[in-house]
């Protein structure tokens, strides 16, 4: 009978060491593929030229391949919908794990949920043909795909996850902190703010950083409400094209292994190092906020 149990505890082990080595390689190949057909374009040109230089025409003789323009837009759009997202998504897992009634929490909970499963091309649609509207004819522009259109609707994407995970970090506060708070004489707010804050913001960092690193890799949105222009933006009004944008609208009419082709791939590695890098310091701040909390407690 034990030895039956360990038989089995071993090809659970198995499955699951195949299972995380599977996803390990996939991602591996992925990023093997991409730096493979990425790479050779710095063959005609420098990493500085292709970084920081203003002019994507690559159908032009000679073609321009700088990328700044979409690189700006695409820091632009992800700064501005963090600005609107974190706020909100913050605030509302507060409320909801903190204020909100218990029947009220168990209705709001799915349906944020439910909000973070919509698909990116329906939110993409109401951007398109309910936004753009109203703020070309609010704010009295030439065009309502603009900048500020695409943060709103990333924003309108990220707070759902923002908001989903910090909830969890928040009810994953060892409720003895927060009666020993209140135990104290400190009111609710005060319990909050002081106690329930701190301890959870290694999970609400995580949050945050993940959501930003969703919208700085989202196509779709970007695509139908940011209006397309490769410029830098000098206005939260102006149109813009980011550069997931970009390798969606121009993939299908590159040459195949031509200098647009590994252009839109070099332009995948400088989207891979910016979610690794997201990635990498949401890791560090999840464990440097959850080795203090462990101090401090």
């Amino acid at each position: 009978m034990v030895k039956q149990r360990q038989i089995r505890e071993q090809i659970i082990r198995c499955v699951f060491f195949l299972t995380a080595l599977t996803s390990i390689l996939v991602l591996f190949m992925i990023m093997v593929f991409l730096f493979a057909e990425g790479l050779p374009i710095f063959k005609k040109l420098s990493a500085y030229r292709f970084l920081f230089g203003h002019e994507w025409y690559p159908t032009a003789s000679p073609p321009d391949f700088g990328i700044f323009p979409l690189l700006a837009a695409s820091v632009a759009v992800t700064l501005l919908s963090a600005l609107i997202s974190v706020p909100l998504g913050i605030m509302t897992a507060f409320y909801l794990a903190e204020v909100a009634p218990v029947r009220f929490r168990e209705i709001a909970k799915p349906v944020v949920e439910l909000l973070a499963a919509l698909p990116s091309v329906v939110i993409g649609f109401f951007g398109m043909v309910v936004v753009a509207p109203f703020l070309q004819d609010t704010f009295n522009l030439a065009t309502g795909l603009n900048l500020f259109n695409a943060s709103l609707m990333l924003a309108f994407m990220s707070v759902p996850t923002i908001c989903s995970i910090s909830e969890d970090a928040i009810h994953s506060v060892p409720m003895d902190l927060k009666e020993a708070s209140l135990a104290l004489g400190a009111t609710h707010w005060e319990t909050v703010f002081r106690v329930i804050f701190p301890a959870s913001l290694s999970g609400i960092s995580t949050a945050v950083i993940l959501g930003m690193s969703r919208a700085i890799g989202e196509t779709m949105v970007v695509l139908m409400v940011a209006g397309g222009a490769g410029m830098v933006p000098t206005s939260i009004f102006d149109p813009v094209r980011p550069m997931p944008s970009s390798i969606a609208a121009e993939m299908a009419e590159a040459p195949f292994r031509g200098d647009h082709y590994h252009a839109l791939f070099a332009i995948g590695i400088v989207l891979f190092l910016f979610t690794l890098f997201f990635n990498l310091i949401a890791d560090y701040v999840a464990q440097k906020h959850k080795q203090v909390g462990a101090a401090t407690l």
